[in-house]
């Protein structure tokens, strides 16, 4: 969809959405105050029991079931508000990423590790054509999340067409807990469309040492 009209129809989603929250909250009002006033007291003569029987337990009337129904379909509504804030925050994420990065100049670098044995992250420097796009330094939490497979969007941007090289620096712990720093570069040319890349850090069991490459998704 033409990312215009994509505005337009994410901007009417969240009118409707926030008329719609206003009229909760109306409805919401009156009910609350029914359930905290309840049902003015009704004076009447307390019922003398005939003798040698047992007065009956006074029922108390059913005040407040509809209130109380009230309620649960106004909690119904206010989750299904809170759905729709929800996906419209994410179109919102996705529209701001392709006016940003147009899929004609957009360049994304992806950073996956298969490790444990030799090297221990702790930060990656990415340049593009001599120019630092990146310096991202890992937690703890982080560097073991990629441990366990997980995949890193670690740098998002605009490229134009043509040639250009990338260049990324790693630091850590390597073999025998020493301070240990590499680097990695490719050369690749940027066509019409998005480009992808990927950083890869692997151990190479038969030399004892991590390896450090750049893979290019065509």
């Amino acid at each position: 969809m033409n990312p215009k009209y994509r505005v337009v129809s994410i901007i009417a989603r969240g009118a409707l959405l926030a008329c719609a929250w206003a009229a909760g909250a109306a409805l919401a009002a009156p009910s609350a105050a029914t359930a905290a006033a309840g049902s003015p007291p009704t004076a009447t003569a307390p019922a003398t029991p005939a003798s040698g029987t047992t007065a009956a337990p006074d029922v108390a009337p059913a005040a407040g079931v509809a209130p109380a129904d009230n309620f649960k379909t106004l909690d119904q509504e206010v989750q299904g508000l809170k759905k729709d804030v929800i996906d419209l925050n994410k179109d919102l994420f996705v529209l701001e990423e392709e006016l940003l990065f147009p899929s004609n100049t957009q360049v994304a670098l992806y950073l996956s590790m298969d490790v444990g044995a030799f090297f221990a992250l702790d930060s990656v420097t990415v340049k593009i054509d001599n120019k630092e796009v990146k310096n991202y330094l890992y937690t703890a939490r982080e560097a073991d999340a990629l441990l366990k497979g997980g995949v890193q969007q670690i740098y998002l941007g605009n490229l134009k067409v043509g040639k250009h090289e990338l260049v990324a620096f790693f630091t850590g712990k390597g073999p025998a807990e020493r301070d240990y720093k590499r680097g990695a570069t490719i050369n690749f040319d940027k066509g019409v469309g998005a480009k992808y890349l990927e950083l890869k850090i692997t151990d190479r069991v038969a030399k004892h040492q991590p390896e450090f490459s750049i893979k290019d998704w065509e």
